[in-house]
């Protein structure tokens, strides 16, 4: 199971940190990834990171604003946003994965937190 927290309503050009929290199994073999999806549009993917930590990717638009982490021996992962944009409005979800190719895709991913909710005012 996971669990997000520390969403929440932010200024433009705020800072937030979510984090997700696994129970029941250990995510240390698992890629963890961070989701979000607005209103009336896909889930998209904000970035993922290998199960040892040694390949992180971020898609383009939070590239260089959003950072992701993990602590495998607290079974938690995070995701520290800075410069925080409306754009940025969305539910965002934390996933896990076998640690294979591929990694982008939702559909490949197998346990998924509920979400929390991120709003930016402007």
């Amino acid at each position: 199971l996971l669990l997000e927290s520390g969403g929440g309503l932010v200024q433009t050009g705020g800072s937030l940190r979510l984090s997700c929290a696994a129970s029941k199994r250990s995510i240390s073999g698992y890629a963890m990834a961070w989701f979000r999806q607005a209103p009336g549009k896909e889930r998209e993917l904000i970035g993922f990171m290998t199960a040892s930590g040694g390949r992180t990717e971020y898609a383009d638009s939070v590239k260089g604003r959003f950072t992701i982490s993990r602590d495998n021996a607290k079974n938690t992962a995070h995701l520290e946003m800075t410069n925080i944009k409306p754009e940025d409005t969305a539910v965002y979800y934390c996933a896990a994965k076998g640690d294979k190719y591929p990694y982008r895709s939702p559909a490949q991913y197998d346990f998924w937190g509920p979400g929390t909710q991120v709003t930016v005012s402007s």
